[in-house]
């Protein structure tokens, strides 16, 4: 075998994005909050980009916002008990501001980055009391919703506990799920918590005590619970012991003898044998199973649904009347008007100003100048694509979603002349606001199937047939997959049991068994 090195000439292209490209793709791919935080973070770290001047309604609105601001300080005063505390309080905030303000306009003047007439018409402005819009975009942000632990642990300070048992009750917080269940084991909880505690005299019995003291001192009850079965009777029992009337409710009685016993048939809907098991009649079963309803199987989530979020739609589809066609516009007032600094473009011309300066000002021109870029082609492109997908399912927002016809992203792209791939980040994590409601955008992007009269129909819209032959259906005598196969064959459509099972799982809709009604 012989190795030996030589130097050799080699052509080839290669496409590597750049920079700007990379930064476009992900605004692009942005839904509609985490835009607005970009915009934030941007205003934040690049002082060359502020917000637009406002309009005539804009202003007047922030007229009231300051007007509310200092109803709010002339209140504030009021309300100070002692004149000398304020008189020292504001003369502090005075030395503070003072000695801030000397800082900052002194690392202004050693970077250059401002010029002294430019910082003292910035101070004026200042002085005069305008505000400052940069800065009231950054506090504009919705606050942190408290967790769920930390709203537990606001509940047991509170409550009337013994201190032996305070420490522990604190830590067991902290294996609460989202659900609102403790579902560790006892042993591996006792073996933890005299590791993390430092403390190994902690028996089994004082973490039952503690466990039973969170179930009884926490709200809503429920909570601490190790499974479904023991969270349900927590719940029954602070209920009959809070509540003088349902003490005396049979139906009550019945839903807890239901819930220890027979829970599992509850779950698989064997009314029956329930009846059978607990020796009562199926109307009695019933009227425990509809007493069962009004308790959450998942306490937790009433403090802090973590899978809740707030859906902003990008786009609004709007019938006009006059041509009497549907159209798609982007939702206006979402993202702050941005635009350049004027100051700082100055002093990226002024050949008088430090180099150094000029060319940090520069960079931070070009990064705003891309940003600002990048948002109108996201905004453009995103209206765009959303024009196609109203002209193309001009049915769904006749009909509804039974109407939804096939439309591939690659038939999107050749109509609009782009990539696959940009329509697929344009529609991603958007939504679109209808006359029948808030849509993901991605679900009217589907493949589809033709019935036996040859017309073209998504997936979304065969879920939507089989959902309403669902619908329709005796409940005392409810569909199989295989008799829900045979009604779809009936309307034209032709689909496989696995396929009706499968959709079936997908709307959320139980086996026929679990279905029936007694």
């Amino acid at each position: 075998m012989r190795l030996d090195t030589g130097q050799h000439l080699r052509i080839d292209q290669r496409m590597k994005l750049a920079p700007r490209m990379i930064q476009s793709m992900e605004v692009l791919q942005m839904p509609q909050a985490a835009l607005e935080e970009r915009i934030e973070q941007e205003l934040g770290a690049n002082p060359t980009l502020e917000l637009a001047e406002v309009g005539p309604d804009e202003q007047a609105l922030t007229a009231e916002r300051e007007q509310a601001d200092r109803d709010d300080a002339e209140t504030q005063r009021e309300l100070t008990a002692d004149p000398d505390s304020a008189a020292e309080d504001f003369e502090r905030l005075g030395n503070l501001s003072e000695q801030y303000s000397e800082d900052w306009s002194g690392n202004v003047a050693e970077s250059g980055a401002l010029s002294g007439e430019d910082f003292a018409r910035r101070r004026a402005r200042s002085l005069a009391g305008e505000r400052d819009g940069k800065l009231d975009a950054l506090a504009n942000t919705a606050s942190r919703t408290a967790s769920l632990s930390e709203q537990l642990l606001d509940q047991w300070r509170l409550a009337d506990i013994e201190p032996e048992l305070s420490g522990l009750g604190a830590w067991l917080i902290g294996w609460i799920d989202a659900d609102g269940y403790l579902r560790a084991d006892e042993a591996e909880l006792l073996d933890r918590a005299r590791e993390d505690l430092e403390d190994p005299e902690i028996s089994s019995l004082s973490l039952r005590l503690a466990k039973a003291s969170l179930q009884d001192a926490l709200e809503p009850p429920g909570l601490a619970a190790g499974d479904l079965r023991e969270c349900l009777l927590l719940q029954i029992d602070a209920l009959r012991r809070d509540d003088p009337d349902a003490q005396d409710d049979p139906a009550l009685a019945l839903a807890r003898r239901v819930v220890d016993r027979s829970l599992k048939d509850v779950e698989a809907n064997r009314l029956p044998k329930i009846a059978r098991d607990l020796g009562v009649d199926m109307p009695g079963v019933k009227s425990a199973i509809a007493a069962l309803r009004r308790f959450h199987p998942h306490p937790g989530r009433l403090l802090a649904d973590a899978e809740e979020r707030l859906i902003r739609p990008d786009l609004v589809v709007e019938y006009d009347e006059d041509e009497r066609v549907y159209r798609a516009e982007l939702v206006q007032g979402r993202l702050p008007a941005l635009s350049i600094s004027e100051d700082y473009a100055r002093i990226a011309s002024d050949r008088s100003a430090d180099p150094k300066a000029r060319e940090f000002v520069r960079d931070q021109l070009r990064s705003a100048q891309w940003l600002l870029e990048a948002i109108d082609q996201r905004q453009a492109t995103l209206l765009r694509v959303a024009g196609v997908v109203v002209a193309a399912q001009h049915g769904f927002f006749e009909s509804g979603p039974e109407a939804l016809r096939p439309l591939p992203m690659t038939q999107v792209a050749d109509q609009l002349g782009v990539h696959v791939a940009t329509v697929s980040r344009a529609v991603s994590e958007k939504y679109m606001q209808t006359p029948r409601g808030v849509y993901p955008l991605r679900m009217f992007f589907s493949g589809g199937t033709e019935t036996e009269e040859g017309q073209a129909m998504s997936w979304a819209a065969v879920q939507a047939k089989l959902k309403q032959v669902i619908d329709a259906e005796d409940k005392a005598a409810p569909l199989s997959d295989d008799q829900l196969v045979e009604k779809m064959r009936a309307q034209g459509i032709e689909l496989a049991r696995r396929t009706v099972a499968k959709y079936r799982k997908q709307l959320g809709i139980a086996t026929a068994r679990q279905r029936r009604e007694y």
